[in-house]
């Protein structure tokens, strides 16, 4: 598959010659700290450079600095364009996985694990808002935790399920993340999926023993503020108390005697 020749980026990117391809992820990495919004068709387009550029990349080595290079990208973008550009990457992905041979599959692999663990780290980043979160979960739903739909390839489903938990365990510092909206289209798919094999996959993952980890931290912090409000209130009250003690002996003060 040629890749198209009209945005220079993505001609540059798919060059065979490593030092045009490394000018043109530079370009681009600038180009997207100043650009104030990405259109969904710019995005795609980019998407299908990065690929290639992924696609030509030998020796473990590069790959790995390529795909961390690939994943930083989403920490350079102007906030309207994060969702826009999360989603073409998702979208390409699940259109060229199956034109993957098995020689590449292994830095695609990679490369999808850190898109998912950066996606979990700009969220943090960003406080976990809920309505962004909200709409990098629905990308989740549309295509690496998809139910249904065809398009999807199970095999880039079974790498989501299998990465899912464990990296939100790494971006989850504080133990605040929303985890019931994080982990709503994983519950969802192992419910819903036809497929079998999928499902218990999921069940897998779910049974994880960080998410009651997650759980018995969260209940503890809970509890730790409860204790600290009751100590707070009850310092409170003590000193309400010693105040009004202290009015009542200056009430009684008659003064000194002559």
């Amino acid at each position: 598959m040629a890749p198209e020749q009209s945005n220079p980026f993505i001609k540059q990117l798919a060059s065979s010659d490593r030092r045009i391809r490394e000018r043109a992820l530079s370009a681009l990495r600038t180009y997207l700290q100043q650009t104030p919004s990405l259109d969904p068709t710019s995005a795609l387009k980019l998407h299908k450079g990065l690929y290639y550029c992924m696609w030509l990349s030998d020796k473990p080595r590069p790959q790995q600095q390529l795909a961390r290079d690939l994943a930083d990208l989403l920490h350079v973008l102007k906030p309207d364009s994060f969702l826009v550009f999360a989603r073409a990457f998702w979208q390409t992905m699940s259109r060229e996985w199956n034109e993957i041979d098995r020689w590449r599959m292994d830095k695609y692999l990679y490369l999808v694990r850190l898109y998912v663990q950066e996606g979990f780290v700009y969220l943090r980043q960003k406080k976990w808002e809920e309505g962004l979160v909200e709409e990098y979960v629905g990308i989740m739903e549309e295509f690496g935790l998809n139910v249904r739909d065809g398009k999807v390839p199970n095999g880039l489903r079974y790498h989501v399920v299998d990465i899912y938990v464990d990296e939100l365990d790494k971006a989850d510092e504080k133990d605040d993340a929303p985890l019931e909206v994080l982990l709503a289209p994983l519950r969802r798919l192992g419910k819903e999926s036809p497929v079998k094999s999928l499902r218990e996959r999921v069940q897998e993952g779910l049974g994880d023993p960080r998410l009651e980890d997650w759980a018995g931290r969260r209940e503890l912090g809970a509890e730790s503020e409860e204790d600290i409000g009751d100590e707070e209130g009850a310092a409170v009250q003590s000193a309400g108390t010693l105040a009004h003690v202290d009015a009542d002996s200056d009430d009684d003060f008659g003064g000194f005697e002559d």
